[in-house]
């Protein structure tokens, strides 16, 4: 990778499937590297943990991130489901850690903000700008979508690639946001 450019790999972690991508960075210029989803189909917990964690693994090794941003999950009506989802996103972070990677997490309610300008846009707005904004011939799906307005959101909140990795632990959190 040329000086001064930082890959950013977003992720949307999900139980069943797991969307991911990679952007480069350049000052204030994003492209698109590579996108994709983990499937975890069927199988117990436990089992498409290791899924998560196995294909989390492999990315980062096939991409070489310099930093991972994740969404957070938020709490929904069904305990179980956020209990499940809950797992799945420790065991994508873990991966990440695991992997020498800094972390940094943001809401739904962030990405929407950044990607579209509008925190209550659907997933098919996300998309659109997705592909707007990285130029891209056609939509990525869905997880992945979301995944690649991870990483953009944390381009745009980060600063710029000079920033992202000097500066990284000298960011600090305020209202939920990386400042």
């Amino acid at each position: 990778m040329p000086s001064g450019v930082t890959r950013i790999l977003g992720i949307d972690p999900g139980s069943r499937i797991t969307g991911f991508g990679v952007i480069d960075v350049a000052g204030s210029q994003q492209a698109y590297v590579a996108s994709g989803c983990i499937r975890t189909q069927g199988g117990s917990l436990p089992e498409r943990v290791k899924i998560l964690l196995d294909g989390i693994r492999e990315v980062v090794a096939t991409y070489q991130p310099d930093i991972a941003a994740v969404e957070i999950v938020f709490v929904n009506v069904n305990p179980q489901s956020t209990l499940m989802l809950g797992q799945a996103r420790g065991a994508v972070v873990a991966g990440l850690v695991a992997a020498g990677l800094p972390v940094a997490e943001y809401t739904a309610l962030q990405v929407k903000q950044a990607v579209v300008g509008n925190g209550h846009a659907d997933k098919d707005q996300v998309a659109h700008m997705v592909q707007r904004l990285l130029r891209l011939s056609g939509r990525p799906q869905a997880d992945a979508a979301d995944a690649l307005g991870v990483a953009l959101t944390h381009a745009q909140h980060s600063g710029g690639a000079a920033r992202q990795l000097a500066g990284y632990r000298q960011l600090s959190m305020k209202r939920g946001r990386l400042a």
